[in-house]
């Protein structure tokens, strides 16, 4: 290697590294974005303190790192969050596993803990904040009365996360059947189900908006562009689309997509489902993750007890 590439070795082997992620992990590209921007920080922090080589990374450097993220301010003076911190780590981890896997000197994962994060919790609405937010967008039969009704319908219907609902293309959904595909994280395949109501709007709104590949779109019938590709609604576009009505709706609550999976999951608990079968509706990988609805859980609990403890 020359000496050149030597004093480049760390951002080389982090390029091979999300190269791994993309071909043999098969990871999503958000989830490689994300990598690539800690990852990024990391060598950026590396070449000013003397790490540049992967056999550089010792436990000293790691806790200097982790001071130095910690010590962090962005221009308005806000400093990372503990949650953000633990992201920066656990992307350094990542990357170890990887070196260690191809037998490269550097400090092995497990040597590094993550730090203590308070417990996360979850926003979500109630059934009658959910009503309000679904009929504010009224049911005029214009295009975009239509689609961003389809759109909340769908978000709560589902539980989908706003990438995916972006994504989906016309074909992809079954109105028939009430249920289709999605492949969410890790390219992983779920199925997601229709709610009668959201079935009736989705159908009205097709039928609206006429011949188009891509589900949800900026405007309507495409003037023979069938494909319509460059129309497609971003997910930061949706994100725009629920903040509007729920404004409308009269809702202080800070409301996004997300806000909606959360409802959704957290109505399916509420009405006696399961923990493991709402943890496959959502597309976690682990239950851990799904465990943040204990609020619901702990809840139904509390009933069990008061309704059977004690009796004679």
């Amino acid at each position: 290697m020359s000496e050149k590439a030597t004093q480049n070795e760390l951002r080389q082997r982090i390029h091979e590294f999300l190269e791994y992620c993309e071909v043999e992990k098969q990871q999503s590209q958000l989830t490689i974005r994300n990598y690539e921007h800690y990852l990024d920080r990391f060598a950026g922090w590396g070449a000013k303190n003397g790490v540049t080589k992967p056999k550089d990374i010792t436990l000293d450097a790691v806790r200097n790192y982790r001071l130095w993220l910690n010590r962090l301010s962005s221009s308005q003076g806000q400093s990372l969050k503990r949650l953000t911190q633990n992201y920066h780590v656990i992307a350094v981890r990542a990357f170890l596993k990887y070196l260690s896997k191809r037998d490269i000197e550097t400090l092995p994962a497990d040597k590094i803990e993550l730090g203590k994060t308070e417990k996360r919790t979850v926003e979500f609405l109630s059934r009658e904040e959910c009503e309000r937010l679904l009929n504010s967008a009224g049911n005029e039969n214009t295009f975009t009365s239509l689609r961003d009704r389809a759109i909340l319908e769908l978000l709560y219907s589902t539980g989908l996360r706003v990438s995916e609902l972006a994504s989906l293309d016309t074909d992809q959904v079954n109105t028939e059947r009430g249920e289709f595909m999605v492949r969410g994280k890790g390219n992983k395949p779920r199925v997601v189900f229709l709610s009668p109501d959201a079935t009736e709007w989705l159908a009205k709104y097709i039928q609206k908006r006429g011949a188009m590949k891509p589900l949800f779109v900026r405007r309507g019938q495409a003037s023979g562009e069938v494909d319509g590709s460059d129309l497609r609604l971003t997910p930061r576009s949706i994100q725009r689309i629920v903040g509007k009505y729920a404004t409308k709706a009269g809702i202080v609550k800070d409301i996004t997509p997300h806000t909606l999976r959360h409802s959704f999951a957290t109505d399916l608990l509420q009405n006696g489902a399961d923990i493991r079968s709402v943890q496959q509706m959502l597309g976690h990988a682990s239950i851990t993750t799904t465990q943040v609805y204990t609020h619901v859980t702990d809840r139904g609990l509390k009933e069990v007890h008061k309704k059977f403890h004690g009796k004679k």
